[in-house]
Parts: structure tokens; sequence; C-alpha cells
């Protein structure tokens, strides 16, 4: 194997080992910070022997074990002689003589747990909101985007290593979570279970315009969720939510990878057993609550176009009114985004256009891609196709999604050729 070809192996598996990698040390060694550190070490061991020697065969096994061993050195090195150390650092080195690095069927049961422990602490309520995302997306999909919070990537770092050292600070405990721990924590964890699933919906950037291995990961936790917390309306609505939105995966893009928008994706393509059980969860959401959070309302707007037999049989109007409850519940510029485009489809691209002029107006989705994207879709539903190419341009210079950006530059050029 070429080291070019080793080397892409060792970052997609680093892109699906190195949550549960993380959480199994964060519980071993209690410790989030030092767990982050040790498994960055074993990626580096990683890109130093398997270009000699190869790949192993079980490379999440791999990672683990060096990674453990390195935690035993790291112990010895700083001389921690208490007993609890000792023990520790012995129930390292048994574990590594029983499993010889081969994970059992038990292991994989308890790294689920991992992962959604790992989320509880990262959101713990010593940290503030923005930096309980901040931490888990990085921590479990090792995700540093700024594009969701509509802020600077050095701000979003800022705030991951403030949290790490607020943590380690606090000497918060990996355990088991009280009732109580997880309802005061839950609107955090649901936040970054959605927000890794948009990732995987729709990258920020690199080759792939999706990820599917993000949004199973996404849906899996927001299931495990669902049942800790049977009885909180949004949790079944986030979860009703992803499963809708999944269920549009396959036809999401085309033969080659390419991007295929909403209105016309091949409707035959979109799995129904996921919009199946989407609306299931949307029916138990609404069935516990009596007004409805903003998941609920997504939820419901995502089951509208799942209803839809065909993109022109779409309920634009409800849609817009369900946009118009979810902006007073939750405003923000994003929100209002959407709305606009629902107002466009309900009644007509001038109305959408007029709300996405307040929105360029106001300054606060400057960078953000998806606003010059409408504006140009609308302009060009409008004969201005001059004004729309030099949209789709500027917001093809706004994605870092190297699909997304030549989406976006042959709808410029399709305007191009309407001009003439």
């Amino acid at each position: 194997m070429r080291a070019t070809d080793v080397h892409r192996t060792i970052e997609a598996v680093w892109r699906i080992e190195s949550a549960r990698l993380i959480a199994g040390l964060t519980r071993l060694l209690r410790d989030v910070g030092l767990a982050e550190e040790l498994a960055q070490d074993a990626l580096v061991a990683a890109l130093e022997e398997w270009p000699h020697n190869g790949a192993p065969d079980n490379p999440g096994a791999w990672l683990m074990a060096t990674a453990k061993h390195r935690a035993i050195d790291q112990l010895r090195r700083r001389r921690m002689l208490s007993r609890k150390h000792d023990a520790l650092a012995h129930e390292f080195e048994m574990e590594q003589l029983d499993n010889c690095g081969v994970p059992d069927t038990a292991a994989e049961d308890v790294v689920g747990d991992d992962l959604l422990r790992l989320m509880f602490i990262a959101c713990h309520p010593l940290l503030s909101t923005e930096a309980r995302t901040a931490l888990t997306l990085k921590l479990l999909a090792g995700l540093t985007t700024a594009r969701a919070f509509l802020v600077p990537e050095s701000t979003i770092a800022q705030r991951i290593v403030r949290a790490k050292r607020t943590l380690a600070a606090a000497r918060v405990p990996f355990e088991t979570l009280r009732p109580e721990q997880l309802r005061e924590r839950l609107s955090s964890v649901m936040e970054v279970i959605y927000l890794v699933f948009n990732e995987g919906y729709a990258a920020t950037a690199g080759e792939d315009w999706t990820r599917h291995s993000m949004c199973e990961e996404a849906l899996r936790l927001g299931r495990m969720l669902a049942e800790l917390a049977p009885r909180e309306a949004e949790v079944h609505g986030l979860v009703a939510l992803m499963e809708i939105q999944a269920s549009r995966l396959n036809a999401r893009v085309g033969p080659s990878g390419e991007p295929i928008l909403l209105m016309q994706q091949n409707r035959v393509l979109w799995d129904r057993l996921l919009i199946h059980r989407g609306l299931l969860a949307l029916a138990r959401g609404e069935a516990l609550g009596e007004t409805r959070g903003p998941y609920l309302l997504q939820a419901a707007i995502a089951a509208c176009h799942a209803r839809a037999a065909s993109a022109t049989e779409t309920d634009w109007v409800l849609i817009t009114a369900l946009y118009d409850e979810l902006a007073r519940l939750t405003p923000s510029p994003v929100v209002e985004l959407n709305r606009a485009v629902a107002v466009s489809m309900a009644y007509g691209p001038a109305a959408g256009l007029e709300m996405t002029d307040r929105l360029a107006a106001q300054g606060a989705l400057r960078s953000y891609h998806l606003l010059p994207s409408v504006r140009g879709d609308l302009l060009a539903r409008l004969g201005r196709y001059h004004e729309a190419r030099g949209e789709f341009e500027r917001a093809a210079t706004l994605t870092r999604n190297t699909r997304e950006s030549r989406l976006l530059l042959d709808r410029a050029a399709a305007c191009l050729r309407e001009e003439a």
C-alpha cells in the first residue's frame, strides 16, 4: 500500500474512531483534556508506523491500545504514586493482557455509553452555553466549525481551550448522571447532536457534500437520548427531525457525488422507513407537549416535505406559518433566512427577496454563504440574471465545501447563459 493510501486510511479511521477513543480514555483517566492529548499522540504514532508496517487488522483497537500504553507511561513519568493512580495503571496493564487490543461485544456496548457520557461532561453547567457546544463538537466530531455559530474560528478555538481548563480545574468526574443532571444538560446535548447531524447532512468543508457516518452517529445518539428521556417532547422532536432529514440522504447527491437540491430530488429515493419512524417520533413529541418547541417545529416543517408526493405538492403556506412560529420562539438570522425561502415559495420571489435585503443590510450573515446563495436563486426566478450571477459567485467564495462551490459556480454560469 502506498504512503498516500495509508494516510487516507488513517484519516478515515481517525474520523470514525476519534470520538470513541477520546470517550474511552476519558472514562479511564477522568480527564477530558488529557484523553484528547493521548488520542492525538496515538494518531501521530499511526502516522509514523502504519506507512512502514501497514494498517493493522483492527485500527480502532490499535489506536486505543497505543493511547492506553502512553497513558501508563505518562502516569509513571509524572510519578503519580497514590494508590488510586497505581490501581489505574495496573487496570490498564491487565486490560491489555486480557484483551490483547481486540475489543469484545461488551466493550462495544460500553463505547456507546461512553460517547453519550462524554457529551454530558462537555455540557457541564460550569461552562457557558457557547463553550459547551464548541467543546462537545470538537470532542465528538473533531469539528471547530464556526458556520453554525456565526463567529470567527479563533473564537471557537479559545472557547474550547478555556472549557478544557475549567473542567480539568473542577476535576469533573466521568460517571453515571443523576436524573436532575440529565435534565439540566439536555438542551445543550440536543443542540450538539443536531449540529453533528447537520455537518453530516451538509458538510462545511472537504470534497464530500454529505457524510453519512456523522448523520448515522447523531441519529444513534438521538435515539439513545430519547430512551433516557422518554417524557421530553423536544427530544422526540429532535429524533423526528433527524429521521426525516436522513431519509433524503441518498437523493441529495448524484452518481458522481454532485449535490442535488431539494426541489430537484428524485423522491422515489427517499427512505420511506426513516420517514415513517420520523413521523411516529413527531407524533410522540406532539402528544407530550402542549406547545411545540424548536425541534418539534422544525420536524413539522420536514414532515411537510416528506408528505408531499412531489415538489409542486408541497404546502408552502403551512411551512411559512411554521417558520413564523419558529421565528417568534427562537428569532435568529438563519431562521429568518429559511423563512424568506418559504415565503418566496408561498407568495412569490419578490416577497422573499425583500426579506433577504433586510438580512443583508443587518450584516449578521455577512460571511454566511447561504445568504447570497438564496438571493441568487430569488433574483434568477425574477429574471434578474446578472445580479443573480454575482450572488452565486460570491456564495462560491464563502463556502469551503468543494462540491457546493462547484454547484454555485454552475448556477452562476447558467445565469450568464440566460443573460446572453
